[in-house]
C-alpha cells in the first residue's frame, strides 16, 4: 500500500500538505552502527506521485553508510517557539542511483535554483557536489496541525 498524506480536509492534513510544498529544510535522522540518531538539515522535495521525498547529498556523506546499514530514518520539520506545528516522517530511505542529477530535475530545480546559485555558484555545481540522490519511502506521519 502506497503511502497517503493526512486527509488535506483536516487542520493537520492542511498543514502537512502546505509545509512539504512551500518549506525548503527539513530534517533528516539516521542511525549510525551503535544505534545513534543522527540528525541533520536537508532540502528536499516532495514527489507527490510517487508518494516519496527525494534528496541529495554529498557523495561522502555518512548518512549513507547509515542508510546502507539501516535503512529506517525520520524526517521532521521545525516546530514553533512554543513546540506546536511538529511534523514527523517516519520510514525507509533508499539510495537511489538512476535519479536525474539535482540540476537537471525540473521540479526540485524549480525549489532550489536560488539557493543552488547563491551558495554553490550554480545548479551545476550543486549537483556536482550533492551527486547522491536518496529516495524516502514516509510509513507514518504524526505531529499537531499548527
Amino acid at each position: 500500500m502506497t503511502f497517503q498524506l493526512p486527509d488535506g480536509d483536516t487542520p493537520f492534513g492542511k498543514n502537512v500538505r502546505r509545509r512539504v510544498h512551500e518549506e525548503y529544510l527539513m530534517w533528516l535522522t539516521t542511525v549510525n552502527i551503535g544505534g545513534m540518531p543522527q540528525p541533520a538539515p536537508i532540502w528536499f522535495w516532495w514527489d507527490e506521485a510517487a508518494s516519496n521525498f527525494l534528496v541529495y547529498n554529498l557523495a561522502h556523506a555518512k548518512r549513507l553508510d547509515f542508510v546502507r546499514q539501516n535503512s529506517q530514518v525520520a524526517l521532521h520539520f521545525n516546530g514553533d517557539q512554543t513546540g506546536s506545528g511538529i511534523i514527523v516522517f517516519t520510514g525507509h530511505a533508499q539510495i537511489s542511483p538512476a535519479e536525474s542529477p539535482a540540476d537537471q530535475h525540473p521540479l526540485y530545480l524549480a525549489k532550489y535554483h536560488h539557493w543552488m546559485t547563491s551558495k554553490f555558484g550554480s545548479p551545476a555545481q550543486f549537483a556536482a557536489e550533492y551527486s547522491v540522490a536518496l529516495r524516502i519511502y514516509p510509513i507514518k506521519v504524526r505531529g499537531s496541525s499548527s
